[in-house]
């Protein structure tokens, strides 16, 4: 009678395994040493007892299989040691059938639920439903339990190449919608590499859940390989860290995690050791749920400070609004609010598109990326109303003006300088108060026909850099007003930091497009890898990258797992084969121009190689076309375009 415990696999051929030699393959998921000795095939476990080497890589001398990590050995069929000793390797049984080698595995036992189906089952729960990373030796359990969300639908995890850019998308994707992202890495440098996309969420106040592997607790301390005392390491990026233990109530901590990431809008960070992933739990352990634990953040301004900004708004003559990204998803208010003031509206670089720049009160963007337009309005104004801004160096703002604030975060009034009156409230509610509440004796003039006057001088100056040519490249000007033309409205935008990012601040009119940037870490690398965040969230979408050589050179890799996943992404990249930025800062500093200039492949020929459409641009005339055959392409394209350092 067959024997119904055990699945026979076909691993090899009858002559594909030569006599004296060992090889890994894989049965029913196992995986097995096959040896050919002495005329007999044989199984044994793949995994060495005593440092876990896998005996299919090593070789079979004088009658020995030798592990290939540490010179133990084995007999080549028994799987017995020398000598005597009681550590050999199990066996498998083995039969040579006329159409090969098969070997018998026992059938599976039904999967146990451990403590990472737990974790990753209230993951879930609580709304993540994507996860960025690198699967790797101290993940596995973890790894495991995320693939058995995904395989019933309940998630995606997509594999990039770089753990930088997993945070990067992660970040990219909380920024774009709201919602908490996860990445993933193993333990040691995996976890260092995550860093940098951290701190980009961090400080842009997006909410990501970062986890990360770990080696066994039982060498935690003395210095194992690839340890490193995670918990001191994400100290000073993570809002909340834990490292899981074994006693640990696992749902709880993962709901601890996402409660901070997604009410903070920060990191939250948990550490797994490798050995507590893959803990049994028992049938009754059950995921927990948000319900009831998140607050609602929508809060009404105190009257006190509410009064005292209507009494400003009221008097004001040449009224401005600014907004930055903190007003992203509450613009329908702020725009009301400005209708009825018939004031200009200005933004941050960060808040580009939150207005249409053919909206009658856009005015561009304030500070060093750009247009003159918000500048003078600013310079003109006799009350700035300041929404969901941080009043960095970079704004723009000046501090020389009156300013009403407006915040959802104390610690944001009055934080570099002092205001006029600070307004502690959630910005749409804030918004709307004031528009229901000004009255009708208000002293602002209507700016329109002023905006429409500044536009049309700005733009007369925009047509006159078209014509820009050093004979080095295309101006940057140029490529802004194709893209401008070529976009949909529906476009997101990533863009990445250098020149490249001025000049699309200064250059590209924003319609109805979503913008996502590196603000206030100003990360370089960050265009692409963001370009795969926002394409996970929204794939329905065109999705766009824009990225100089110097940013794109960091991650290029990530442009396979594009083609891996079949992710429509269209990828400008302005190559001046140079850190044009870089240089510019160097000669405003009165320094030699020194280590800027780089040495570039045929970027479109790279996406070429990798599967994606590549197209490479060299004269302005070409700009339209090229990108819009790239916007049509079914898949990853890049559009290649040589450009003037100089001219940006």
């Amino acid at each position: 009678m067959a024997d119904t415990t055990l699945q026979w696999h076909r691993v090899a051929g009858l002559h594909e395994l030569p006599e004296g030699r060992v090889v890994t393959v894989t049965a029913g998921g196992e995986s097995v040493a096959l040896t050919h000795f002495e005329g007999r095939y044989a199984a044994l476990c793949n995994v060495c007892p005593h440092q876990g080497g896998p005996l299919g890589e090593g070789s079979i001398e004088n009658g020995w299989l030798r592990c290939p990590w540490h010179g133990w050995d084995f007999h080549p069929t028994t799987g017995a040691s020398p000598g005597g000793f009681e550590d050999g390797v199990a066996t498998y049984p083995v039969e040579v059938r006329e159409d090969g080698v098969y070997v018998g595995i026992p059938v599976a036992e039904p999967r146990n639920r451990t403590v990472s189906d737990v974790m990753v089952e209230t993951m879930v729960g609580w709304g993540v439903s994507h996860v960025f990373g690198m699967v790797g030796h101290s993940n596995l359990g973890l790894a495991n339990a995320l693939r058995v969300q995904e395989e019933a639908g309940r998630l995606t995890y997509i594999g990039v190449r770089h753990e930088g850019a997993a945070s990067f998308a992660a970040s990219a994707f909380a920024k774009l919608t709201g919602r908490p992202a996860a990445c993933l890495s193993i333990a040691g440098p995996g976890a260092t590499n995550l860093l940098t996309g951290l701190w980009d969420a961090k400080v842009d106040r997006a909410p990501v859940l970062a986890l990360t592997g770990q080696v066994d607790t039982q060498v935690l301390g003395p210095g194992a390989f690839q340890e490193l005392d995670l918990a001191a390491v994400y100290q000073s990026v993570a809002a909340w860290s834990q490292t899981v233990l074994p006693t640990s109530r696992h749902a709880e901590l993962m709901s601890l995690a996402l409660k901070h990431a997604i009410q903070l809008r920060d990191v939250a960070h948990l550490v797994l050791p490798d050995e507590v992933q893959v803990l049994p739990v028992s049938e009754e352990a059950t995921p927990a749920r948000p319900d009831g634990r998140l607050t609602a953040m929508d809060i009404a301004p105190p009257e006190s400070s509410l009064e005292a900004a209507l009494q400003r708004l009221r008097h004001a003559k040449r009224p401005v609004i600014i907004v930055g990204h903190g007003a992203c998803g509450h613009m329908d208010d702020v725009v009301a609010l400005a209708e009825r003031l018939r004031c200009p509206i200005v933004t941050t670089f960060k808040g580009k598109g939150l207005i249409s720049d053919h909206h009658p009160l856009g005015c561009g963007v304030l500070g060093r990326s750009g247009t003159p337009i918000a500048s003078w309005f600013m310079n003109e104004s006799d009350l700035l109303v300041v929404f969901g801004a941080s009043f960095s160096n970079h704004t723009g703002i000046t501090p020389k003006k009156p300013i009403v604030h407006v915040d959802f975060d104390p610690l944001a009034m009055g934080r570099k300088h002092g205001v006029e009156v600070s307004v502690l409230g959630h910005i749409a509610v804030t918004a709307r108060s004031f528009a229901d509440r000004l009255g009708n004796d208000i002293a602002a003039t209507d700016q329109r026909p002023e905006i429409a006057d500044r536009w049309r001088v700005w733009r007369a100056e925009k047509e006159r850099r078209l014509r820009d040519d050093r004979g080095r490249g295309i101006n940057s000007a140029s490529v802004f007003a194709s893209m401008t033309r070529q976009l949909p409205d529906n476009a997101v935008v990533a863009v990445d930091v250098g020149n490249n990012t001025y000049s699309f601040g200064r250059y590209f009119e924003c319609t109805a497009q979503s913008v996502l940037m590196s603000g206030y870490l100003g990360s370089i690398g960050f265009g692409y890898p963001a370009a795969i965040g926002a394409w996970a969230a929204a794939p329905d979408r065109p999705i766009v990258a824009v990225t100089g050589d110097g940013g794109f050179g960091q991650y290029m890799a990530e442009i396979t797992t594009a083609v891996k996943y079949g992710m429509k992404i269209t990828h400008v990249v302005l190559n001046n084969s140079e850190l044009g930025k870089i240089s510019k800062e160097q000669r405003s500093a009165h320094f030699p121009v020194w280590q800027t200039a780089l040495v570039n492949p045929d970027f479109a020929r790279f996406a070429e190689s990798c599967g994606a459409l590549g197209i490479r641009v060299t004269d302005t005339r070409r700009l339209d076309e090229a990108l819009g055959n790239a916007l049509s392409h079914d898949g990853p394209s890049l559009v290649e375009v040589i450009t003037d350092p100089e001219l940006v």
